[in-house]
C-alpha cells in the first residue's frame, strides 16, 4: 500500500511537471512519508483545480476558434453576396439570367418551354370549361368564374382603399388580415352571379407569385383546400403572365352592361384577340417591364426597369403632393394631371444616354422632389402639400408627361427591333398603370404613326388592376395546352422571374 501511494505521488508530480513548470511540481516534494500522503492530498485537490482550468481554456479557445470560424465564414458569404450584386449593377431587376440567382422561376414548360405536365389532371378539353380564379397578391381580394371561351359569368372584389389610405400606401399586415376576412365571401359572391356551386367549377387558379408573400398565402391556401377537397385541377398562376394573358381575351366576351357577359351562347373556346408572338408593355404598381411573348410561359424580356417601377413613380409623386392614394398614387396623378401644364416644370428624361430598352424611374422622383421643393421656397411655404392647386397640377402634369415620354422612347426602340428581327407588330398594353387614359392616348399614336403601322391591344380598364378574372383565365390558358400543377403542398412566392431557360431555348431557335 504505501509503494503504491508513492507510486501514484510520482506519477502526480511527474504529470504536473510536464502540464505546468518544474518549480510548482519540486514544491510538492516531501520529505516523510506521512507529509508526502498530505501532499498527494493537496495534489489531487490542485490537480483538479488545474485540470478545470485547462478544460475551461480549452473551451474557451474552442469558442474563440469557432467564432472567428463563424465569422470568416460570414464575412465570406457577404463578400460573396456583394460580388454577385456587382454583376447586375445597371441591369434590369426581376430577370433570370441563368446564373442561378433566384430560387424559383416559372417556367411551366419545364426547359424547353414546351414540355407541360397535368400533375394534377385537366377537364374535359373537347367542350367549354370553367374555372373559379383567386387573386390576393397585394391590397385586393378577387374571385371570378370565367369560361374557357373567355366569357367571365361571375365574379366579386373586395378593395382595401379605405384600409391603406390613411398609411399612404399598403401595410401587409393590414392586406393579410384583410384577405382573410374576405376571401371566402368573395368566391360565394362569384358563385352566387354565376349561378354555380363549388362543385359545378372543372378547375381552380389562383395567383401564387410574385407579391406580397402573406397576401398571396390566404388565396393559396383557401384555393389548395378547395382542389383537394372538391378533387378539381390546380394551376399556380404567375401574376405577371396573368396580367399579359388579359390582352388575349376576345373583345366580345366582356363587352355589355357592367362589362361581364351572362349570355349562354358558347363562343370558339380557340379564339384569341391576339395570337402569339406578340409585344407586351407590362406597366404596373410593381413592375415595368417590354416582354417578346412567345407562348404560355415563355417570355423574353427586352427591357426592365433598374429601380422603381412606373406605377410606383405615380405613387410617391401623388404622397408628395399630398393627394388621396387610397385609391392608387396613379389615378390621383392623371386626375390632377388634366389640370396642369405638361411643360411648365423643366425635368429630365431618364437614362437618355443608354440605348437599350430598360427603364429608371428613381432619378425621375427625385427631379420631382427637388422641383418640388424649389417652386415652395419661390413661394414662400414650407411643405409640397401646401403649394397652390395650381402648381400641384403643373408639377402632376409635367411628371406624367416625361414619364410618359421615357415609356414612348423605350417601347420605340424595342418595337423596332422585334419588327426587324421577328416580323411582330402587335404591341399589347397590360397591367394597372396600362388603365391610364393618357398613356393609352400616347401609345396608340406611337403605333398608328409608323409607317408600317401596329396594331395595340390594351383589355377595359377594370381588367388591367388586379382582379380574379385575370387568374381564372391563366389558368384556363394553362389547361388548354395540358398544364397543371399539384395543390397539396404548392407554395407562394414574393419573387417569380420568368425562366430564363426556355426563353433561352427559343432564342437558339
Amino acid at each position: 500500500m504505501m509503494l503504491y501511494k508513492m507510486n501514484i505521488y510520482g506519477l502526480l508530480v511527474s504529470t504536473l511537471h510536464r502540464a505546468s513548470s518544474s518549480r510548482i511540481a519540486s514544491a510538492f516534494v516531501a520529505p516523510t512519508l506521512s507529509s508526502r500522503c498530505n501532499t498527494y492530498k493537496r495534489l489531487a485537490s490542485t490537480t483538479c483545480h488545474l485540470s478545470a482550468s485547462n478544460t475551461n481554456v480549452d473551451e474557451s479557445n474552442a469558442t474563440t476558434a469557432n467564432t472567428t470560424k463563424q465569422n470568416k465564414k460570414k464575412k465570406s458569404s457577404l463578400q460573396s453576396g456583394r460580388e454577385k450584386r456587382r454583376k447586375f449593377i445597371g441591369l434590369a431587376k426581376a430577370v433570370d439570367r441563368g446564373m442561378n440567382e433566384w430560387a424559383n422561376t416559372y417556367s411551366p414548360g419545364g426547359e424547353n418551354g414546351i414540355s407541360f405536365e397535368a400533375k394534377s389532371g385537366l377537364p374535359n378539353r373537347d367542350k367549354p370549361f370553367c374555372v373559379l380564379g383567386i387573386e390576393s397578391s397585394c391590397d385586393d381580394t378577387g374571385a371570378a368564374i370565367i369560361r374557357s371561351d373567355g366569357t367571365i359569368l361571375g365574379e366579386s372584389l373586395a378593395s382595401q382603399h379605405a384600409i391603406h389610405e390613411e398609411w399612404g400606401g399598403v401595410v401587409p399586415g393590414l392586406a393579410k388580415t384583410a384577405h382573410e376576412e374576405n376571401i371566402d365571401k368573395v368566391i360565394n359572391e362569384a358563385l352566387q352571379k354565376a349561378n354555380m356551386e363549388i362543385g359545378d367549377v372543372d378547375a381552380i387558379g389562383v395567383t401564387v407569385g410574385p407579391g406580397l408573400e402573406i397576401c398571396l398565402r390566404v388565396g393559396c391556401h383557401r384555393a389548395r383546400d378547395l382542389a383537394i377537397e372538391h378533387n378539381k385541377p390546380f394551376v399556380g398562376v404567375h401574376h405577371l403572365e396573368a396580367h399579359i394573358l388579359m390582352a388575349r381575351i376576345p373583345a366580345e366576351r366582356y363587352i355589355n352592361k357592367d362589362d361581364i357577359s351572362t349570355e349562354d351562347e358558347v363562343l370558339d373556346v380557340s379564339a384569341r384577340a391576339m395570337e402569339f408572338p406578340f409585344l407586351a408593355l407590362l406597366v404596373s404598381g410593381g413592375h415595368c417591364q417590354i416582354l417578346k411573348c412567345l407562348g404560355i410561359g415563355k417570355y423574353y424580356i427586352i427591357g426592365g426597369t433598374l429601380d422603381d417601377s412606373l406605377g410606383e413613380a405615380f405613387d410617391k409623386t401623388a404622397r408628395l403632393l399630398g393627394l388621396p392614394v387610397g385609391g392608387g398614387g396613379g389615378p390621383a396623378v392623371e386626375a390632377l394631371a388634366k389640370e396642369g401644364d405638361p411643360k411648365s416644370v423643366k425635368l429630365p428624361i431618364p437614362l437618355q444616354k443608354r440605348k437599350d430598352c430598360d427603364f429608371s424611374y428613381a432619378g425621375l422622383k427625385t427631379a420631382v422632389r427637388l422641383a418640388a421643393e424649389k417652386i415652395c421656397v419661390e413661394r414662400g411655404v414650407e411643405k409640397v402639400d401646401e403649394l397652390p392647386h395650381e402648381d400641384k397640377a403643373n408639377i402632376a402634369a409635367s411628371f406624367q408627361h416625361v414619364a410618359f415620354r421615357h415609356v414612348e422612347i423605350r417601347l420605340g426602340r424595342a418595337m423596332e427591333q422585334v419588327q426587324k428581327e421577328d416580323g411582330i407588330k402587335h404591341l399589347a398594353v397590360v397591367g394597372g398603370v396600362a388603365a391610364n387614359k393618357e398613356l393609352r392616348r400616347r401609345l396608340d399614336a406611337l403605333c398608328s404613326d409608323r409607317s408600317e403601322p401596329w396594331d395595340m391591344l390594351v383589355p377595359p380598364p377594370r381588367l388591367c388592376t388586379d382582379q380574379g378574372a385575370m387568374s381564372a383565365w391563366a389558368a384556363v390558358e394553362r389547361l388548354m395546352v395540358g398544364s397543371s400543377d399539384v395543390p397539396e403542398g404548392h407554395d407562394v412566392y414574393a419573387r417569380y422571374p420568368f425562366s430564363f431557360s426556355s426563353n433561352n431555348n427559343d432564342e437558339e431557335k
